[in-house]
């Protein structure tokens, strides 16, 4: 695989992702043009916007995993992550330990350590050659437990009014079609802090066009002079360290921290990754993918309830969807 080859790689991908983002975006209207007519509360100003912050988290979940995922990986602990920071963000900001109790000391600190989690991860992986589900599912479990450890089961209550009242927050807004006015909530803000940056990453630079060389034939990426490990390591700190960010956002919105919340959001990551166009082959992958990926998956959820369907049909729905997904994906992969 040449330099030349290893440019290509990304257009690809990156081609792909824009055609089913369109494909995506037309089925997302359809759904919500037929919620609109179905319930009178879905087209509301307070509803959508309820519907945009339950979005936001799984959001930049399956953004981080898109990373892991188009280099041929998976992190399955990002759930455990998620209720493993929240539950240190808790601890910091309840007790006197100087500036690791301010707000910026707190989730400095929570970062780094989903940072940290991460690096555990790539070296698992990389240097030791286990598998990324084994990696990762070991330390899913072990993130609950350290947690459980920790707290001893308890839930950690978070007073400080100044942190868990961002959540509440509203930034800009336009009038909406009832007549309200509509406030796009500050947890929409960060899924764009965090989406615009990464965009670029993945699709403007040359360590977003090694992710998909790696995806596609890491063997052939290491010949061609790309650092194989270096890149792979990227890719699970970035997916850990945005897992980190979601459980500090999780805690400001419900004012608590306890290592078991998150459980099932590492499913709802990818499957919001591989409906966005992700393939779990490795080597297809977008940013906007899995950012509308994630808001279908929560219209269905949102949709379901307003209609009073039993939630149990929204699994099934789900299971269905990535079932459909997979099997086109590996038709297209038979085709090439």
């Amino acid at each position: 695989m040449s330099d030349q080859t290893i440019a290509r790689t990304r257009p690809v991908g990156a081609g792909l992702g824009v055609f089913l983002g369109l494909t995506l975006l037309g089925l997302l209207a359809i759904m919500w043009l037929a919620l609109s007519i179905e319930t009178t509360t879905f087209w509301t100003a307070n509803n959508i916007a309820n519907l945009l912050r339950q979005t936001a988290f799984i959001a930049i979940l399956a953004i981080g995993q898109t990373f892991v995922i188009i280099t041929g990986g998976i992190d399955l602990s990002v759930g455990a992550v998620e209720g493993f920071i929240s539950m240190i963000v808790a601890l910091l900001l309840t007790n006197d330990l100087g500036f690791a109790s301010t707000i910026t000391g707190a989730v400095t600190i929570s970062l780094l350590i989903g940072v940290g989690i991460g690096l555990f991860h790539a070296f698992g992986v990389v240097q030791m050659g286990l598998p990324p589900f084994i990696m990762t599912l070991s330390t899913m479990y072990a993130l609950r437990g350290i947690g459980l450890l920790i707290t001893n089961g308890a839930t950690i209550s978070i007073t400080n009014d100044a942190f868990t009242n961002f959540s509440r927050t509203s930034f800009l807004g336009f009038p909406w079609t009832d007549g309200s006015w509509f406030q796009i909530p500050s947890l929409v803000w960060m899924v764009v802090l965090v989406a615009v940056p990464s965009h670029v990453f993945l699709n403007h630079s040359r360590w977003g066009r090694y992710l998909f060389a790696i995806g596609s034939n890491k063997e052939a990426a290491r010949l061609s002079g790309v650092n194989v490990k270096a890149i792979t390591y990227v890719a699970y700190v970035l997916c850990s360290l945005f897992a980190a960010f979601v459980g500090v956002l999780l805690a400001t919105r419900i004012g608590i921290g306890n290592p078991t919340q998150g459980q099932g959001d590492e499913l709802q990551s990818i499957a919001s990754s591989v409906i966005g166009g992700a393939s779990l082959f490795g080597a297809v992958g977008s940013v906007h993918g899995p950012v509308i990926g994630a808001l279908i998956l929560q219209t269905i959820s949102n949709g379901a309830n307003l209609l009073n369907v039993n939630s149990f049909w929204q699994t099934i729905i789900t299971g269905a969807l990535i079932i459909i997904v997979v099997y086109f994906d590996s038709l297209r992969r038979r085709k090439r």
